[in-house]
């Protein structure tokens, strides 16, 4: 019998599969050593190839590469790379659709239970796409030769956690025209079509434009700066708005409608109030935030990144109860963050910005995967807004900023988890928490 401190990469064990957990992975142990694996299903039992690890790890990365009891709910995947050793995009194609979402729901669940202390009975919504195939609308695709560089290049996706490329021409979660769009790609490589010393090309499908665009990216990650237009149909009204083609935008099709319709209703702004839009990026939330406020309102959007704030004040051209505010959040709101140095004091905070109002009715944040932090949600709360809406594309991150909201009164009231990456470990959550 293979030993614990014989897990390292290439050693195959047998293993039951525990539950899931937070990454894409399942929870397993093989003589008292944790092991992640990938494409497995909790309560089979597989054969697991050690893909990482050493001795003296507090744990080591497998892949299932055999199913010796195999779960109900496992089906073939749709694409012919999504398994061990191929493309690191997918973690669950192996699994059935609905069986995902309750997997997904129970790390959220698991998440707020460790890291909140909250119990939540958690539901993953599903959006339009087919079955969770066909919805994406971005994709970047690596470029690369063969081995020994003589090789013509070929364009592809990389393998789970590794730099190398898995090459493809079809991609089954992208939409229509983004597949047809790889498959130009693909073409283009093989022909010797791309630009010399191209190391990406992202197809890009946006929902205003009739055309997917094929942007080429150099080694230094510069690529031609084209804006595109979106176009959001929520809550009865239509918008469209500027993006720069590399820019974020949410990747399915549906999942801008979505996340603006469970925003609206979750802040329940009204004419009169004043709305702050954290990390907003081009105004997804921005812009109809605006209308629902009206004339009398205000909303401040907040964004960090230069070109985003330059499409966020074309989007609100015409809306003057909004205005784009350009720097961090946290700097914004005069919170200090580590590392910081500001007249030679580590932690300094900076001068909070005099177009922050000294309140708010309603503060919506969209913040990254690490979340906002304690110091920035604090300041939130100092706001003394009614409603606090929170979207997260990290279930942990989310879990971990509860904590602070609930010292300053904040109860989370409710939770909405959307499956806006099928196929994929991926959730987002939108999440109310009122004070009182």
């Amino acid at each position: 019998m293979t030993s614990a401190d014989q897990l390292v990469p290439g050693v195959e064990v047998a293993v039951d599969v525990g539950p899931v957990a937070h990454g894409g992975h399942c929870v397993a142990r093989h003589d008292g050593r944790v092991i992640f694996v990938r494409h497995a299903i909790p309560g089979e039992r597989v054969l697991a190839r050690v893909t990482e690890g050493a001795p003296g790890d507090r744990f080591v990365r497998a892949d299932a590469v055999r199913v010796l009891h195999p779960d109900a709910r496992r089906v073939e995947p749709s694409c012919p790379v999504a398994g061990p050793g191929g493309c690191g995009g997918c973690d669950f194609q192996h699994v059935q659709i609905g069986h995902q979402r309750e997997l997904k729901a129970r790390v959220v669940a698991e998440q707020l239970r460790r890291l909140a202390g909250l119990d939540r009975d958690v539901v993953v919504e599903p959006l339009d796409d087919a079955g969770g195939l066909g919805y994406r609308t971005r994709v970047e695709l690596a470029v690369t030769t063969g081995e020994g560089g003589d090789a013509p290049p070929f364009v592809g996706l990389r393998r789970h956690r590794s730099h190398a490329v898995v090459p493809i021409s079809d991609c089954p979660i992208a939409d229509a025209p983004v597949r047809e769009g790889i498959a130009a790609a693909a073409a283009d490589a093989r022909a010797g079509g791309l630009d010399p010393g191209t190391v990406a090309v992202d197809v890009v499908g946006p929902s205003g434009e009739g055309d997917v665009l094929l942007l080429e990216v150099d080694d230094s990650g510069d690529a031609e700066r084209v804006s595109v237009r979106e176009r959001v149909e929520a809550a009865g009204e239509s918008h469209e708005l500027s993006v720069d083609a590399r820019g974020f935008w949410q990747v399915h099709r549906d999942a801008p409608r979505a996340f603006v319709e469970a925003v609206l209703d979750a802040a329940g702004a009204g004419a009169g109030d004043r709305v702050l839009d954290l990390y907003s990026g081009v105004g997804l939330f921005t812009v109809p935030l605006a209308a629902a406020v009206g004339a009398r309102g205000q909303v401040v959007a907040v964004e960090s990144d230069p070109l985003a704030t330059r499409h966020l004040e074309a989007n609100l051209a015409g809306l003057d109860q909004a205005v784009a505010l350009r720097g961090r959040v946290d700097d914004v709101l005069g919170v200090a963050r580590s590392g910081r140095r500001q007249r030679g004091r580590r932690g300094a905070a900076p001068a909070r910005s005099p177009l922050i109002p000294p309140s708010a009715d309603v503060v919506v944040l969209d913040p990254p995967r690490t979340g906002a932090g304690g110091p920035v949600v604090r300041a939130i709360a100092q706001l003394g807004p009614r409603t606090v809406v929170y979207v997260a594309c990290d279930p942990a991150a989310l879990a971990r900023d509860t904590a602070p909201l609930a010292e300053h009164g904040y109860r989370l009231d409710a939770l909405r988890a959307f499956d806006a990456f099928p196929m994929t470990h991926h959730v987002e959550c939108v999440a109310t928490f009122q004070r009182g």
